[in-house]
């Protein structure tokens, strides 16, 4: 991962690619933001990024609305792809979705191109937000 990638914040920070037109995306969703739910109290941040063209930006916003998508949500806004992903992590072949989870240091402590498993997700949240290291 790059620079840009990096996590700037205090705060243990998941991010999630995904598009309205991605079956798998649009399935795990609900759990992204049950996620946030769950942890936002603590020092976690979900961020969204919808790797769609910037006049989708209605339906994106549409499917957000829908569900109920209180966390950081971002539009790539760009209609060439490699751009997002040589900016984010160049060795992201730019298959959705895409899920990273990165501690304050900017060490990734999850990745996940393809569908997250939640089970393995939420044990290493829960193990990096008890650890609560001084980064």
């Amino acid at each position: 991962m790059n620079d840009s990638g990096k996590n700037d914040t205090a705060k243990l920070r998941l991010v999630n690619f995904w598009a309205t037109w991605c079956g798998p995306c649009v399935t795990e969703f609900p759990e992204l933001m049950m996620m946030n739910r769950m942890y936002r109290q603590r020092d976690f941040e979900l961020v969204t990024v919808a790797a769609q063209f910037p006049d989708e930006k209605e339906e994106v916003l549409k499917f957000l609305n829908k569900q109920h998508a209180s966390n950081r949500n971002l539009l790539f806004g760009d209609t060439d792809k490699y751009k997002l992903i040589e900016t984010f992590d160049a060795n992201w072949t730019g298959a959705l979705p895409y899920t990273v989870l990165i501690d304050p240091a900017g060490e990734i402590l999850y990745r996940k191109e393809g569908s997250l498993d939640a089970l393995e997700l939420k044990r290493t949240i829960v193990k990096a937000l008890n650890a609560r290291k001084p980064w």
